[in-house]
């Protein structure tokens, strides 16, 4: 479980200071698929990147089943997979499978393992065609799939991923979400911030929304329908920043 205790985060824009987020405490049950809903610039990408231990909050307290997670680093980031948005991590004159095998080696897999995990997600992503090819020159999509296979090379508990889709094309997506579902039965957890609302209604257990850092919503999706009588997530998210819906 992933416990956000009153975290805050801030940094310096020129000669001003912004609050990416706002003293947000939340609950991340184990094997649960979260949705993460916002604005450009509501502290989303801020509270996956504090969630994976890249920077660390200004205030508050983030712990993995009762452990602070900056305590315990390394082992917290051999149970996670990440990727952020267009950053994918991988290397331009590597091919597709060195790059896969590379980050395979960092998280101490055996060749073997490291072969099997490759040829598995080759498999599920269409990735066979090009797998050997250098990463350069790849399309916008081509280069995603690669990111997201990287993302899941070491099986992770933990999976957080920033606007995951972006790029994919229908199929593609749908793959993706195959993945997610399939998680989801292998109890693990998934944290994803989308603009897609849709994604967010087949996906998740649980959606969290949030504006200008702070929290608008958190909880089940099926009792937020239930309170607000709708199941429109546009509307929903829409009425609770007018109503100034706000967790403080």
């Amino acid at each position: 479980m992933l416990v956000v205790d009153k975290v805050s985060k801030q940094f310096k824009d020129k000669k001003q200071i912004v609050k990416a987020v706002d003293y947000l405490s939340l609950t991340i049950p184990e094997g649960h698929v979260v949705g993460l809903i916002g604005e450009n610039g509501a502290g989303k990408t801020t509270l996956l990147r504090m969630l994976c231990t890249l920077i660390a909050p200004d205030e508050g307290k983030i712990t993995l089943d009762g452990n602070d997670i900056y305590t315990h680093k390394e082992q917290v980031r051999k149970r996670m997979g990440v990727l952020f948005g267009s950053e994918t991590g991988l290397y331009s004159r590597l091919t597709a499978r060195e790059n896969l095998e590379y980050f395979g080696s960092l998280y101490g897999m055996t060749s073997h393992e490291i072969k099997n995990q490759i040829e598995m997600l080759a498999k599920r992503f269409g990735m066979r065609k090009y797998l050997d090819r250098k990463v350069e020159g790849f399309s916008k999509g081509m280069m995603q799939k690669v990111a997201i296979a990287r993302t899941l090379i070491h099986n992770p508990d933990i999976v957080l991923f920033d606007e995951p889709t972006t790029g994919l094309d229908i199929t593609s997506s749908n793959i993706f979400r195959e993945f997610i579902l399939q998680f989801k039965k292998e109890g693990k957890t998934i944290i994803f911030s989308t603009h897609i609302m849709d994604e967010i209604a087949q996906l998740c257990d649980d959606v969290i929304m949030m504006h200008k850092g702070q929290m608008v919503y958190e909880g089940g999706l099926e009792e937020l329908y239930e309170q607000e009588n709708s199941r429109d997530l546009n509307y929903l998210f829409t009425s609770k920043i007018v109503r100034g819906d706000l967790y403080v």
